[in-house]
Order: structure tokens, then C-alpha cells, then sequence
């Protein structure tokens, strides 16, 4: 999230840089010698009190008048002043976001800036990012967001970081996206089908940007900033599926095939960077890797794999989705399966990566789909599959299965610090079924082992009750299914892939405070003694017969 301060400069009051308002130090506004209704503005710093009395002046006036006022909330909201953002929007005192919203139609162009830079700190918070995205304003503020971008004004920028912004909430990003405002009265247009729609202003914007911009123009922030936006929106599938009905996927393809820097040199939050995640969250999703496929995204993010940083695991996460052969992965996908499980690791562990990622960037049903059709893309031969079937991978995909039917039942006790969704259990599911055969490689030489048989008896239990939980898919009940029963029909001779896995899985469990006789099959048999069952209560014996009663 990106927020503005003023600088100190000597350029006249009301006037703006690229991100910033500056004023003369100790300059005030200049006096309105008419009189009328609207209360002068104070040449003091304003305070919280002035918000209604400044809102009134930026409704009923124009030009400097109302860019002073507009001025003035902007202050009241920048860097020095955080603790008024949350207040100035959720207060329930005052509507700050309309009145805003109004500016950016203006043909003023201060006004206008100014209402952008206020309107970017105000959706910081996560507090006012609901209400900005989803509440009574929200209409007017993404609406006024859009006219400047369409209009292509040299705050578009702005308005991109602002949608941004307010995308990191993702209880929006589904509702930003279906942004398409018609006349008043007139019928509802689809998104695809309107013009004047978020999808279609954002796709027109990418489009017409130059192959090579000019780094730091408005035109280059522009883009880039709709492209971090973009990534935001991906995470959706249903926005995926939007996305990929538009020229967005190939446009971000050639962002990243026209680059002139080396991956190793992106920066954050470069527009190399955002287009390669909008790739991968594209991906991710059948409803629009097609898409990818069809504008040459394997060949571009395919070398960009052998980076082994940040921008190296992105890559191999988009190509292990849109299939690229496990031939391209780099060092005989050994990178890549490391790469995948840690990240896997880090987020059930609720922790990043110093210098690449902060936790909360990946999601774990990302890191586990990646990790599947990896294995997928090496299941063709065994010896692939051992680069990936490593106990710690494996206890891992154990694990997030096994979380997830401890935490679907009421009466166990202990349970995980991480709960994980549905998809994430039938992706880890996936990846085991795909691994099953190096999983399952016996000893050699082959013999008996005890803790192989408790081994295979635990986990085909866990499997067969994952099966039957509800929410299962039915891809995500086949592969247990198949798990189970290749496992339970493993007993007979040791596997030490198996049994260093599941050991691992134990200790974890144990660590958690878990039940390890979750998955222990308690039938032992019914004991009897000469009266009869035990089991069987109450019983009468007084012909020397049992009876059920």
C-alpha cells in the first residue's frame, strides 16, 4: 500500500508533484473578501472539528475556494496525521467519501489531485477499506476512480494505487470487478459488455501503453500500477475467468517478454514483478490459464525459473500450472521442489522469507496446487518422483490433510495452529497420489517392519476419512481413496520413505497436542468369558444362557 506526504517546498499553495502536496511553510490561504453562507477557512492547521464546515465548502464551491477545502482534508489524512484516517472514514459522523468522490470529475486540476492523494491515505486502513470498496460511497468513489483513469488525466496513477488498495481486502475484489455503471435507470450492462466497466478500463489502459514506456512517465505508473491492481483482482476465480476473457493475459505476457532488466534485478512492486504475479494468479485457475497458454507465457516465465529468488519460485509455481514438462524445470526440478515445499512450510508456519516474501503474500492453496502438478509433471517416471517424494514434503502433505479432519471433527481434542481450506487438503491429496509410487518403494532387501504396518493401518484410516468429509470433491475423493487402499496393501514389507514420513507426521501431532490414536482402528475384537460377551449389557444368566434384553 502506498501513501503520500507533503514535501517542503517553495511552489504555490494547492499545487502538487507526482505523489505529493507541497505548500509554503507558514503560507495560508488567500482571504475571500465576499460574504456569503460558507464559513471562511481558517489560516490555523485544520483539526477534526473543521471536517463538516470544509466538506460544505468543497460541495457548494468551486474552483480555489474548494481546493483549498480539499486541501485541507488531504492534511488532516497524510503521513503526519494517521490516527485521523480510520475516524474521518468509520466515525459515522461524516461522509468524507462522496464529497472526495465529486472532486475527481472535476475539471480542476488540483482539486482533482488533491482528492486523490486523500482518498489513497484513506484506504490504508483496513477499517476504511470495507466501507471505501463495499459500503454506501463505494459507487461513487470507484466510479469517480475509473472516469479519471478512462479519461487518462495525469492522476490515473493515483487512482490505480487507491483501487489497489482497496483490493487487498478480499471480501472486494470480487464486487471491485464487477464495477459497470450504466445511466440512472437504465438496465444493468455486464462488465464484458460495458465500456465504462473496471475490466474494460483497465484492459484499454494496458493496451494502449507503449511496448517500451518510459520508466517513471505517467503513462509507465499508470500501467504499472493497474498491473499490481490486476494481481490483486487474480486472486479470484471468478475474476479470473473475466480476466481471461480480455487482451489483460497477453498484455502482461509481453511485459515481461519486453523487459529490459534482468529478473534478477526486478524490484518490488516493479511492473515486471506485478505482471509476473498477475501470471501466476492467472495461472492458477483453469477458467483462464488457457488464455496464458495462447499468448506464449510458458516460453517467457520458463527461464526466468533458474533465478532460484523470488521471481524464480513465481515462475516455477506458472509454469507447474500451465504444464510445462518436467524436462524445463531447472536442475532436474530439484530447485523447484525445494523451492515449493518451503514455501509450503513458511505459510502453515504463518512466516515469510527475509529479502523475498512476507507471510500472507502465497496462499497455501497455491503453494499445494503447485506442488501437485509438479508432481504430476515428474509422475511419468519414478526416479522424477523421488526428487519430489522427500519425508519432510511428504509429512507435509500428511499433515495438511490430516489438520483438516481434525478440525472437521467436534469431539477431538488438540488441534493445528493453521486450519487449512478444502482445496489446499485436496491438492496435498493430489501430490501423494502422484508420489505414491516412490512413496511406496519397498526396503531392500525386502523384510518385515512393524512400524511400516502401523505406518500404512494410520494413514489409510486418515485418508478414508477424508474422503467422506463433506466438502470433498470428487477429485479430492478419488485420490484418498486410491491413496488408502495402495497404502493399506503396503503393510507387508517395509518402506523407509513411508515410515521417515509418518514419523514426521507423528512428531508434529505430538508438538500440537493431538490424539495419536486419531487414526488407531479401535476395533480389537469382543471379549467373552464363560457367561458370555462382555460387550453384550445387560445380560441374565439364570439358565446358563445369555439374554439380550
Amino acid at each position: 500500500m502506498v501513501s503520500f506526504r507533503k514535501k517542503k517546498s517553495s511552489k504555490a499553495a494547492g499545487k502538487a508533484g507526482a505523489d505529493d502536496v507541497a505548500t509554503p511553510k507558514g503560507a495560508a490561504p488567500q482571504a475571500d473578501d465576499s460574504r456569503d453562507e460558507q464559513p471562511a477557512i481558517p489560516s490555523r492547521p485544520p483539526t477534526m472539528d473543521d471536517i463538516p464546515d470544509l466538506l460544505a465548502t468543497m460541495e457548494k464551491e468551486k474552483g480555489e475556494k474548494a481546493a483549498n477545502a480539499t486541501k485541507r482534508i488531504y492534511e488532516l489524512c497524510d503521513v503526519g496525521h494517521k490516527q485521523n484516517r480510520v475516524p474521518m472514514v468509520c466515525s459515522g459522523k461524516y461522509d468524507v467519501l462522496t464529497p472526495l468522490a465529486n472532486c475527481l470529475t472535476q475539471e480542476s486540476g488540483d482539486g482533482r489531485h488533491l482528492a486523490c492523494l486523500a482518498l489513497n491515505n484513506l484506504s490504508i486502513p483496513t477499517e476504511n477499506k470495507r466501507v471505501m470498496a463495499l459500503g454506501p460511497s463505494s459507487a461513487a468513489v470507484i466510479g469517480g476512480l475509473c472516469k479519471v483513469i478512462a479519461e487518462d488525466k495525469q492522476e490515473s496513477y493515483l487512482c490505480c494505487i487507491c483501487l489497489m488498495n482497496l483490493s487487498f481486502l478480499e471480501a472486494s475484489i470480487t464486487t471491485m470487478l464487477q464495477h459497470s455503471p450504466v445511466p440512472e435507470g437504465a438496465s444493468p450492462v455486464a462488465p464484458l459488455d460495458n465500456p465504462e466497466s473496471l475490466i474494460r478500463i483497465l484492459e484499454k489502459l494496458l493496451k494502449n501503453a507503449p511496448a517500451v514506456p518510459k520508466s517513471g512517465s505517467g503513462k509507465s505508473e499508470g500501467v504499472r500500477w493497474a498491473c499490481g491492481l490486476i494481481k490483486n483482482l487474480a486472486k479470484s476465480e471468478e475474476n479470473a475467468a473475466m480476466l481471461g476473457k480480455t487482451d489483460i493475459p497477453k498484455c502482461v505476457v509481453e511485459n515481461v517478454r519486453n523487459s529490459q532488466t534482468p529478473p534478477s534485478r526486478w524490484t518490488s512492486n516493479s511492473l515486471e514483478d506485478f505482471s509476473l504475479f498477475v501470471i501466476l494468479n492467472l495461472a492458477q485457475w483453469p477458467v483462464s490459464k488457457e488464455s496464458l497458454v495462447d499468448a506464449g507465457a510458458v516460453d517467457v516465465v520458463k527461464p526466468i525459473m533458474a533465478e532460484g529468488d523470488l521471481q524464480g519460485l513465481k515462475a516455477t509455481m506458472a509454469c507447474s500450472f500451465l504444464g510445462a514438462s518436467w524436462g524445463d524445470f531447472p536442475e532436474t526440478g530439484s530447485a523447484a521442489a525445494k523451492s515449493i515445499s518451503e514455501l509450503m512450510t513458511n505459510i502453515i508456519e504463518k512466516k515469510g522469507k527475509d529479502g523475498q516474501y512476507a507471510y500472507g503474500v502465497f496462499k497455501l492453496y497455491t503453494a499445494t496446487k503447485a506442488y501437485r502438478d509438479l508432481s504430476a509433471a515428474a509422475s511419468e517416471d519414478e526416479a522424477s518422483t523421488k526428487v519430489l517424494a522427500v519425508p519432510s514434503a511428504v509429512a507435509l502433505c500428511f499433515q495438511v490433510v490430516s489438520d483438516l479432519v481434525m478440525a472437521a471433527d467436534d469431539e477431538a481434542n488438540g488441534g493445528s495452529k493453521y486450519v487449512p481450506d478444502v482445496k489446499s487438503a485436496e491438492y496435498s491429496a493430489g501430490a501423494i497420489c502422484n508420489m505414491l509410487p516412490a512413496i511406496l518403494q519397498a526396503g531392500d532387501p525386502p523384510r518385515k517392519s512393524i512400524q511400516t504396518e502401523k505406518a500404512c493401518g494410520e494413514l489409510a484410516t486418515m485418508f478414508t476419512q477424508y474422503s467422506k468429509l463433506e466438502g470433498t470433491s470428487e477429485e479430492g475423493k478419488e485420490c484418498a481413496l486410491k491413496a488408502a487402499e495402495e497404502i493399506k496393501a503396503a503393510g507387508s514389507s517395509a518402506r523407509p520413505i513411508l515410515e521417515i514420513s509418518h514419523d514426521l507426521w507423528t512428531q508434529y501431532r505430538k508438538r500440537e497436542g493431538q490424539p495419536l490414536d486419531q487414526y488407531i482402528n479401535q476395533e480389537k475384537g469382543i471379549e467373552v468369558d464363560e457367561s458370555g460377551p462382555l460387550d453384550f449389557l445387560p445380560c441374565v444368566n439364570s439358565d446358563g444362557q445369555c439374554s439380550i434384553l
